[in-house]
Formats: C-alpha cells, sequence, structure tokens
C-alpha cells in the first residue's frame, strides 16, 4: 500500500486491524497463506474442476460426486489444526485466513457450476440431490447460500474445528524449534 511506508518513515504506528497499512492479514502476508496451503488449494482445485468437467461431459452425477470438494475441505482443517502449530505458522488467528481462502476457492468453483446450471448447462452443482431442498428451483438462492454459508459461515466452523485441533496439539505435541 502506497501510503504504508510513509507512515512508518513518519512514526505511525502499525495498524492493528484485519488488514494493516503493511499489506498483512492477521500478521501474515497472503501470499505467506497461499504458501502454507498450496497443496490443498491445488487439490481443491482439481476436484472441483474434475467434477464439473466430468458433470458437464455427460458421466453421471454417481461418479462425479466422488471428486469432493468436502472431503478435501474437511481433511484441510484437520491438517491446518495441526500443522500451523507443528510448522510454526501461526497460531489461532491463522487459522481463520487459511479456511476462508480456501472456501472462497471450493465455492466459487460451485457458484460457477451453478451458473452454468442457470444457463442452461446442467451439472452436478445445479442438481436436485446436491442443491438442498428448497435451493433446486431457486438457483439464486442456491448460489446466496454458497456466499453466505460456504464462505462465511462455514469458514468459521472450520477455524472452530481446527482451534480445537490445535488446542489438543499444542498439549500432546511440543512445537518444532525454528532452525
Amino acid at each position: 500500500m502506497p501510503n504504508g511506508d510513509k507512515n512508518l518513515e513518519a512514526g505511525v504506528p502499525i495498524s492493528k486491524n484485519l488488514v494493516s497499512t503493511t499489506g498483512k492479514v492477521l500478521g501474515k502476508r497472503l501470499s505467506e497463506y497461499f504458501a502454507f496451503q498450496k497443496v490443498f488449494l491445488a487439490l481443491i482445485a482439481v476436484a472441483g474442476v474434475a467434477r464439473l468437467g466430468l458433470s458437464l461431459a455427460g458421466v453421471p452425477d454417481g461418479t462425479a460426486k466422488w471428486f469432493s470438494l468436502t472431503v478435501v475441505a474437511a481433511a484441510s482443517i484437520f491438517y491446518y489444526g495441526t500443522a500451523a502449530h507443528m510448522r510454526s505458522f501461526g497460531g489461532y488467528k491463522q487459522l481463520l485466513p487459511l479456511l476462508l481462502i480456501q472456501n472462497v476457492l471450493a465455492n466459487s468453483i460451485a457458484i460457477i457450476g451453478i451458473a452454468l446450471t442457470i444457463a442452461g448447462f446442467p451439472n452436478i452443482f445445479g442438481a436436485a440431490e446436491f442443491s438442498g431442498p428448497f435451493y433446486h428451483a431457486h438457483q439464486g438462492a442456491h448460489i446466496l447460500g454458497h456466499v453466505i454459508g460456504g464462505m462465511g459461515i462455514f469458514s468459521l466452523v472450520g477455524w472452530g474445528v481446527a482451534s480445537f485441533v490445535m488446542l489438543i496439539t499444542k498439549k500432546v505435541v511440543p512445537r518444532r524449534a525454528l532452525a
């Protein structure tokens, strides 16, 4: 940010907000979050694109469903809760951006699939059995559900679970010494 360096030179204290003038989110640069979670982001992207691509290619939903964004995302929650402590990446507050980033990616893929359904290209993301009881007839509400629930609420729920995993990890395993 252009004013960040001037503020530091002028002796203005660094902001403690979520995103400070130094371009950090809860003490870490976005690039650090992406580097820490690159494997899970890649797995989510591969699973989501494969699921969508297979569905659009006419593969039955019963087959395409095995490429599950939910399973990959759930596994990552336990990994982040353990690895953030073990690899000295950060504490509880760094878990939230990790989960938010991955949930934005996963739900963006789902939203693209739903939008394709609305545009006349039916696929697994807009199918009734994967849309919930009320969303099949109202795909716009389905998209909104992914934005509010998938990106927002599930990031908070995942953060709670990952924080609990981190709490247990801290009790059981000492932090790795920095070399």
